[in-house]
């Protein structure tokens, strides 16, 4: 696909006498060559309607951050490939996000690298967000964010794919105590030796409304209080808001030289994480109360937690990530190198929190809540 996707002059897209964008005498030289579909030339006037030229398989679209990604690409007229491992009944949300016919839905085996090429063969990007929180009998972290990146990247490169993206953890490790993270830095490792030019995101704790983050305090709450190692005054967080995430893909994919980059993506703020998960509360309206957990004594929690047959509310692996400070990489280009000015959450938590409030305080005011106080010195 890569090979016939042709970059018109803004000259050419401008001039008068045009159809769809496109100068009548260009379209008819341009659908001389069969390889050249009229589907993947940009024309429109831009939104969802319009065709913005940009083809792209995403894997992992299902998951939290994969549909705001979806609807970004959806809603400028792209063309999205979407593997899919679950039943379609899950993807009936992400059908309305593109125009009729711009969103192709495809069975998709993980193991099968035949399955891998004909999800990729046709576009020119590639966004890699497959991910899972815990391990399962049939993938461990290992397969998901190794095995699996080095299967897509090397297919990629064979395919022709003009841009890779893959999504890793701004404190990915191999010295980690989570192994989540020490599989994150294999991962970009191998993706780097398939893909040379592959653009590598290492996002923060991402938070929005179906997150893991947020949602994962909040929850705690039913636990009589929330449980930290050291009342969380020792771990410092630097959250960052999905939207901001997507925008980041659409803009890298825009950009030209941001091929064989590594992106640290951050909110503008950091916090001691008591600070903030006090700040969440108060934006609930609840009773804010923490005990201190030996980290030994979590663990076995957890352990108990992961027994659970679905999706276990905490693991002995998140456990570590929650009391992972997160790293600072002033020499790796961020949100703002991409155009982007950073989401502070004091602006964004009341998306995810409100559900968790009482009914007689559904719409209270957000200026009750005193925000957290950011840190510099950690």
């Amino acid at each position: 696909m890569a090979a016939f996707v042709r970059v018109l002059p803004r000259s050419v897209l401008s001039a008068p006498g045009k159809r769809y964008g496109i100068h009548p005498g260009v379209l008819s030289l341009l659908q001389q060559d069969r390889s050249v579909h009229y589907t993947v030339m940009p024309h429109g006037r831009s939104g969802r309607s319009s065709v913005s030229g940009i083809v792209a398989t995403v894997f992992g679209a299902t998951g939290f951050i994969g549909r705001y990604i979806v609807n970004h690409l959806g809603r400028i007229g792209s063309q999205v490939v979407i593997p899919y491992r679950c039943d379609e009944y899950d993807l009936l949300y992400l059908r309305p996000m593109g125009d009729l016919g711009q969103l192709i839905f495809l069975e998709w085996d993980s193991r099968d690298e035949d399955s891998t090429r004909k999800a990729l063969e046709n576009s020119h990007v590639v966004i890699n967000l497959i991910g899972r929180d815990w391990e399962t009998k049939n993938f461990k972290y290992e397969d998901v964010f190794v095995s699996i990146p080095r299967d897509i990247a090397r297919l990629s490169k064979q395919s022709g794919v003009e841009k890779l993206i893959h999504f890793s953890h701004l404190n990915s490790d191999s010295k980690s105590p989570s192994k989540y993270l020490r599989t994150k830095a294999e991962g970009e490792k191998v993706v780097r030796e398939e893909f040379p030019d592959a653009i590598i995101m290492k996002p923060a704790d991402v938070y929005g409304r179906e997150d893991r983050f947020i949602n994962t305090y909040a929850e705690m709450r039913r636990f009589g209080g929330v449980p930290m190692i050291g009342f969380g005054k020792k771990t410092v967080k630097q959250p960052v808001y999905v939207s901001d995430v997507a925008r980041a893909i659409i803009n890298a994919i825009k950009d030209p030289d941001s091929k064989g980059k590594t992106y640290a993506l951050v909110g503008p703020h950091r916090y001691i994480l008591y600070d903030m998960v006090k700040y969440l509360y108060s934006v609930m309206h609840r009773p804010f109360l923490t005990y201190p957990l030996p980290s030994p004594i979590y663990h076995l929690i957890a352990r108990f937690f992961e027994m659970n047959p679905f999706e276990p509310s905490i693991t002995r692996d998140k456990v570590d990530r929650f009391h992972i400070t997160d790293k600072r990489f002033p020499d790796l280009p961020g949100l703002e190198d991409l155009g982007i000015n950073p989401t502070p959450l004091e602006m964004k938590a009341i998306e995810v929190i409100r559900r968790h409030r009482q009914s007689f305080w559904v719409n209270a005011e957000l200026e009750d809540a005193k925000p957290a106080t950011p840190v510099t010195h950690m």
